[in-house]
């Protein structure tokens, strides 16, 4: 099989399996499996692949045509202009969520602290932090593995993260946060199933099951989060698409001012935000 058969292969067998964007995913899982770039291929793109690298290249394919998303096959994704490392104990990280962290950067200023609630890979912190020097940045999950990929991807893009495990609030040090963030699950939970394959069958559900309503985290967020926040500090949510108004009226019942939805760039409700005027202290 030469360079040029097998992409043709490989995209055969993808499109055989409904996946989208075939070729693209079959030219990645080429380069993945001989480590090669467009120029080799197109030097080399008659000649004959070595066995190895056929067998390898013919895995990678098989894996990607049983739904595995292309992501936890490679082992990363971009985000922000940057890399992250990603295995199947985080969410693949999305371009929706970084009108998370594009909001955030709004209202985060050099020298505040910053809390990632339900962090993940991290993507979302480590965002933030790389672009707002001097800023103290602390993730919490409560997947210990879902940690050490964060702890990882801080290595990876050089910033100073604090991650750590934690079920909500139950073990976050007794401070106070400038800024708290969260992506947290939102997806209902009999709505999974109906999800597609990559997502309902390889992603961790403990990241996406938001509970009966979807709710389940934001209420408990909402009610937990003005005891760690600053005067005047925020909460930032990233939201599923009809979750705007639910969400946004639950900040404001909780005493959360100038509370607003933004959008992501389909134009879909994306991200709800407000800040709290007073602090009560905790007895």
């Amino acid at each position: 099989m030469t360079y040029r058969e097998a992409i043709v292969s490989g995209e055969k067998s993808l499109c055989e399996a409904g996946i989208a964007d075939a070729r693209n995913d079959a030219w990645l899982l080429l380069t993945m499996a001989c480590k090669i770039d467009h120029t080799y291929y197109y030097m080399h793109i008659d000649e004959e692949m070595p066995e190895e690298l056929q067998h390898e290249f013919e895995v990678l394919i098989k894996k990607r045509a049983e739904r595995v998303p292309l992501q936890y096959i490679t082992g990363e994704q971009e985000f922000m202009g940057m890399t992250f490392h990603v295995n199947s104990n985080v969410l693949i990280p999305r371009q929706d969520t970084e009108t998370l962290v594009e909001e955030a950067l709004k209202v985060v200023k050099p020298g505040m602290k910053v809390l990632d609630m339900c962090t993940g890979s991290g993507c979302v912190l480590i965002s933030i932090l790389k672009n707002v020097h001097g800023t103290g940045g602390y993730g919490y999950d409560i997947s210990k593995q879902a940690i050490n990929v964060a702890k990882e991807n801080a290595k990876l893009n050089d910033v100073p993260a604090i991650f750590e495990r934690s079920n909500l609030f139950e073990d976050v040090a007794d401070e106070t946060f400038d800024v708290i963030v969260s992506n947290p699950p939102y997806i209902r939970s009999d709505e999974i199933p109906f999800l597609m394959p990559e997502v309902s069958e390889f992603e961790p559900h403990e990241a996406l099951d938001g509970k009966e309503d979807g709710l389940f985290f934001y209420r408990k967020i909402i009610q937990e989060s003005p005891d760690y926040l600053t005067d005047g500090g925020y909460l930032l949510f990233e939201i599923g698409y009809d979750q705007g108004w639910a969400v946004s009226s639950m900040m404001k019942e909780a005493g959360f001012e100038d509370v607003c939805v933004k959008k992501d760039l389909a134009r879909n409700d994306r991200v709800v935000c407000g800040h709290k005027h007073l602090c009560e202290k905790r007895g």
